[in-house]
């Protein structure tokens, strides 16, 4: 148990709702599968930089909040979110040193896995399998990856998020 105070939960909190918002946000048809999974690279970031207040219980309720949104099954992101919560939480520390490069790689296998997770949860209840244009969304997630985790490391630090 830490006895320092934590700061900025509202910073996170903004961060989650801003991803949501993004995700949420219509396109055409045509930039639909150019959307980033802005929502799994918001929990990852997070993830890795305070393990110990953004895990599993946050990918959890970020997947379910991601279910409402999107209407899909209930509980469909929230069992992927978490799975990729866990592995970035407990995988944080060697994540962390990385380059970027390779940081983004990682991100991109985590990306894929959720997709998998989902694509498989889609199968399962009958939907119809989606063509190559399925995985766009990791690849440009991971391709961004640099950007938007140094926009939030930028947004951490100004302000004081612990």
């Amino acid at each position: 148990m830490s006895l320092t105070r934590h700061h900025g939960g509202i910073i996170i909190l903004l961060s989650f709702a801003l991803a949501m918002l993004l995700t949420i946000i219509p396109l055409g048809d045509s930039l639909q599968n150019l959307r980033p999974d802005w929502v799994t690279l918001t929990l990852i970031f997070w993830c890795l930089s305070l393990p110990d207040r953004v895990s599993v219980g946050s990918g959890f309720m970020a997947g379910l909040f991601l279910d409402t949104l999107e209407g899909t099954l209930l509980g469909q992101h929230a069992l992927a979110l978490s799975l990729i919560a866990y592995a970035s939480a407990r995988l944080h520390q060697r994540i962390r040193l990385y380059p970027p490069w390779q940081q983004a790689l990682t991100v991109l296998v985590l990306l894929l896995l959720h997709q998998l997770l989902t694509l498989w949860i889609d199968s399962t209840i009958g939907r119809p399998l989606a063509g190559i244009s399925f995985w766009l969304p990791s690849l440009i997630s991971a391709l961004l990856w640099p950007i938007y985790s140094q926009i939030l490391t930028s947004l951490r630090i100004n302000f004081s998020v612990q």
